[in-house]
């Protein structure tokens, strides 16, 4: 007599989505576009700052122009304003330790 080993794969593991999780991941993309906007509208307000001010912050004029130049109308300016600042102030910290 022979016996044939019948194996059931279940996939209990995997959770289907549900509609709240569906419909965010949906919209994730034009959050992101959204997010993006209010960002740019917010560095325009940053042209409104002495130049002092930008220091105190680690940023520069040269760094807010070139945000908006490296970056698409629909790419976030804000992560290329982040770098910039924390490269001047890992440059800082470098003259610091130089001296």
């Amino acid at each position: 007599m022979r016996m044939t080993d019948r194996t059931i794969e279940l996939d209990c593991g995997k959770l289907t989505p549900t509609f709240p999780q569906r419909l965010a991941a949906g919209l994730a993309p034009l959050t992101s576009l959204f997010r993006g906007f209010r960002n740019r509208m917010e560095i325009n307000t940053l042209h409104d700052l002495s130049d002092a001010q930008l220091r105190d912050i680690g940023l520069s004029r040269a760094d807010l122009t070139s945000a908006f130049l490296a970056s698409t109308f629909f790419e976030d300016p804000s992560e290329h304003l982040t770098r910039s600042a924390r490269n001047r102030w890992r440059l800082s910290l470098f003259r610091s330790y130089e001296q």
